[in-house]
């Protein structure tokens, strides 16, 4: 940021220098002009003298002549050189005016309409963070600055989950969701904040989220697993088991949330066989899903990136939430690369592959190590999360 204003003060010098420099110089024209007017009011006098002593036929009129001839001499030799004088209907205040005003307005502007905000938000996402509380400012910033983004949305609300702040998590899912429409991922986030809003008390809302989102897909994993504490806390536990089993037949294997999630199917089972029910067979898992891609830099921009620019290779889903499914940071020293993305590699265990039919590949090159934004970018064609051929992805364009 303090580039950016030592170059805008740089530029703006150079502006006034353009305003001021003609004034300077109209100060000293003034100066050649007063010196002319007393040479010129010396002339008249010396005539006057001249006639005087003509008169008291001191001189004759030939030496009046010559006298006069003389005192002509002198008042051309004194404004010798001098400019002529310049007439300006402007006046001298107005420059000196604008020297002023025209940086003032320039500033006023630039601070309404410019995009110092995300000029700074571009630096500071360049280090990261320090802490929740300052990754949740800068998520807070971005919103500010790009309130359409509804990726920037989503992540400021998983952000405020995180911070145990429920109320306002649910209302950026909520203006995600007036973004990016009502998918399935998102009304479950939504659902899922809005029931810890509530103090952990069910509410037909809640209900009506989490029946649309699994209507759209029944294997929205964060419904999956809120349906199932409803569900428990209601005392139906085979309901219960029957949802964390469904979401844990979704999670990843090493997933940390899979430890507490079989810990609950298990005080699930007790409290059902302890009241005289029977445990239903628990559904089989299904196979993780991968997609191995190779990523190469075109020809054109190679002499315009850097060695240590960061490069994002991530999987999206093709209609989905905004966040990546999964993602992989290298550089671009290490370009060509083969990377494997998976359901291991999931930025949230309820975004995963296997959980979409349909992915897009994307590779970003972003100097400020920023995943959500860069210089240069490759997106690959929407193909089927179970692909199993490797994939080729090239970074050859703009990110716009």
């Amino acid at each position: 940021m303090i580039d950016f204003w030592l170059a805008a003060g740089l530029m703006l010098l150079i502006a006034l220098s353009f305003l001021l420099i003609p004034v300077l110089r109209g100060r000293r024209a003034q100066r050649e002009e007063d010196r002319t007017a007393l040479n010129v009011a010396l002339y008249q006098e010396r005539l006057a003298e001249l006639q005087e002593q003509l008169e008291e036929g001191v001189l004759s009129p030939e030496q009046l002549e010559t006298g006069r001839a003389e005192a002509a001499r002198e008042l051309l030799a004194d404004t010798e050189g001098v400019a002529p004088a310049r007439v300006s209907s402007l006046g001298k205040a107005l420059p000196l005016l604008a020297a002023i005003m025209v940086p003032v307005l320039g500033l006023g502007l630039y601070l309404h309409y410019g995009s110092s905000d995300k000029v700074e938000l571009t630096t500071e996402f360049s280090q990261p963070p320090q802490s929740l509380e300052e990754m949740v400012a800068r998520l807070e910033r971005a919103a500010v600055a790009q309130p359409d983004s509804a990726e920037g949305l989503y992540f400021l609300g998983r952000a405020y989950m995180a911070q145990n702040r429920p109320g306002d998590a649910a209302k950026m899912f909520e203006r995600t969701v007036g973004l990016a429409g009502r998918q399935p991922e998102l009304l479950g986030q939504w659902a899922q904040a809005q029931y810890f809003a509530d103090d952990k008390q069910w509410s037909d809302k809640t209900q009506a989220l989490t029946d649309e989102a699994l209507k759209a897909d029944p294997k929205e994993v964060t419904s999956l697993g809120l349906l199932g504490i409803a569900a428990f806390e209601g005392k139906r536990y085979q309901e219960a088991i029957t949802y964390w089993q469904r979401l844990l037949n979704e999670l990843p294997e090493g997933d940390k949330s899979r430890e507490a999630l079989e810990g609950g199917i298990e005080r699930a089972r007790q409290q059902l066989l302890a009241s005289g029910g029977k445990v239903e067979e628990a559904p089989v898992a299904k196979a993780q899903a991968s997609i191995k891609v190779s990523v190469d830099l075109a020809d054109a921009i190679k002499a315009q990136v850097l060695p240590g620019d960061s490069v994002f290779i991530f999987a999206r889903a093709v209609s989905g939430p905004p966040a990546p499914l999964a993602v992989k940071r290298v550089t671009v020293a290490d370009l060509p690369i083969t990377v494997e993305l998976g359901d291991t590699d999931a930025m949230m265990a309820q975004l995963k592959l296997s959980n979409f039919p349909e992915v897009q590949l994307m590779a970003r090159i972003s100097r400020a190590g920023q995943p959500t934004a860069g210089e240069w970018v490759g997106r690959g064609k929407p193909l089927s999360s179970s692909t199993r051929e490797l994939q080729q992805l090239t970074i050859d364009s703009p990110d716009k």
